[in-house]
């Protein structure tokens, strides 16, 4: 190899060189700040592993055999009995107090917000509704749209239409999409916005052939396009 060949390559290596003094003398600087701030850091960490291990999962047991009989009397019907519970029995609104920090604490929001709803106090079901967060792709386009039809029990038809529009947009299917693009649609067709409904029909029967909806659509389409026009 020439003396030619080897410059670039030792220029690569004083580089390095010099790098690895700046980032050394950086540290002597500094040493005192960064010690700290990676202390800070394990000290957060483990203290998530800890919470997570040793609080959280625990809790979570615990909200899981909480909810067992609630979930019971959910499922027959007795809502006032699946809301607040008897004797040692937790209802959902104490349970999502109670274990508010899981995922069952989380969920029971929603079960108390269909409680809220079959008893028809529609205030207290938007309130349970709103505190549910979910990520799951069935469970939240209902819980968006529970909220859209308990602000249309409550005559707020603005918001009833953002949390209907919401829900259809949340993911795309057959069952969820449609289902609440025709409720939005009624909405629309209420506060005469026919041009709106006409688009919201007729994307159920341009994208949803095989949905529940589409198998009346045309009449829908027939009657927003003819307000329409005549509007």
């Amino acid at each position: 190899m020439t003396n030619k060949e080897k410059g670039p390559i030792l220029g690569i290596d004083n580089t390095i060189l010099g790098t690895s003094y700046k980032i050394e003398g950086f540290y002597q600087k500094f040493s005192k700040i960064i010690n700290i701030l990676l202390i800070a850091i394990a000290g957060i960490v483990a203290l998530y592993f800890a919470y997570k291990y040793w609080i959280l999962e625990p809790q979570e047991r615990e909200a899981e055999t909480a909810v067992f009989q609630a979930q019971n009397w959910f499922e027959s019907d007795s809502f006032d009995l699946a809301l607040n519970g008897q004797g040692d029995k937790l209802g959902f609104l104490a349970i999502a107090d109670e274990f508010g920090a899981t995922e069952v604490g989380n969920l029971s929001h929603y079960y108390a917000g269909i409680c809220y709803m079959n008893k028809k106090e529609f205030e207290n079901a938007i309130e349970q509704l709103e505190d549910f967060d979910t990520d799951n792709e069935m469970i939240g386009p209902m819980a968006e749209g529970l909220l859209g039809d308990a602000n249309s029990e409550i005559n707020d038809m603005e918001n009833a239409l953002k949390h209907y529009l919401n829900a259809a947009n949340m993911v795309k299917n057959n069952l969820t999409t449609p289902m609440f693009l025709k409720k939005a649609a009624l909405v629309c067709e209420e506060q005469k916005e026919f041009g709106k409904a006409l688009s919201n029909y007729q994307r159920i029967k341009n994208d949803f052939p095989r949905s529940k909806e589409f198998s009346d659509i045309d009449k829908y389409i027939a009657r927003a396009n003819a307000a329409n026009e005549s509007n």
